[in-house]
């Protein structure tokens, strides 16, 4: 479980193409402080286990079924990542509740600088603008973000310059790949109203 909240700016420095997957060496010196095998470590939203560990570098093999949900499989060597450890039990929620679980990818489609902030848009793909809504919360490439504005294809972020120097959505061009996640609390109501609560008396509830 995460948070949304980036520690770290990291890097790609190998990708290795197995034949239904693919090993990722990323450098990552506070993330990997500490860490173990078997840790979790969510990279542009997408929550990875450690297999190895090198001087401030960690490895983790990526199936195919996350290269074709996710945007991981855009990236090599030299491609800068977000990266996150998981939250520990005890401290401040600074973002909100994140999986790591990648709902579907976006694209940046235009980004508009103002003073002190920008105003980004992302695409949303089909089936996912029903958990997104106006000042709600958004995970995109790992980044906890509130929704300025939601449509039925598209939804808008503003960025902080926080943000913008700490995360990759600060290089991140119109036409580039994110990830998404949207918030999980959503999917569990709607499943929970379309399909009824089963009680403990056996019967259905509406």
């Amino acid at each position: 479980m995460f948070t949304g909240i980036v520690e770290e700016l990291g890097e790609v420095t190998a990708v290795e193409k197995l034949d239904d997957a693919s090993r990722f060496r990323l450098r990552g010196p506070v993330v990997t402080e500490g860490a173990k095998h078997g840790d979790s470590i969510a990279v542009n939203g997408v929550c990875l286990t450690v297999v190895d560990l090198g001087e401030n570098e960690f490895t983790a093999d990526v199936m195919a079924e996350t290269l074709d949900r996710s945007s991981l499989g855009a990236l090599a060597a030299g491609s800068r990542v977000n990266l996150e450890r998981p939250m520990a039990l005890g401290v401040r929620l600074g973002g909100h509740i994140v999986q790591g679980h990648v709902d579907g990818t976006g694209h940046i489609v235009e980004r508009k600088v103002s003073e002190n902030w920008e105003i980004v848009t992302v695409s949303l793909p089909q089936g996912l603008s029903r958990y997104v809504v106006e000042k709600g919360s958004i995970t995109v490439d790992g980044v906890s973000l509130t929704v300025v504005d939601a449509g039925s294809d598209y939804f808008t972020i503003s960025l902080i310059p926080t943000t913008l120097a700490l995360t990759t959505l600060g290089i991140k061009e119109p036409g580039d790949p994110v990830n998404l996640e949207v918030d999980v609390l959503a999917k569990y109501v709607e499943r929970l109203l379309g399909h009824g609560v089963v009680p403990r008396s056996g019967g259905p509830v509406a």
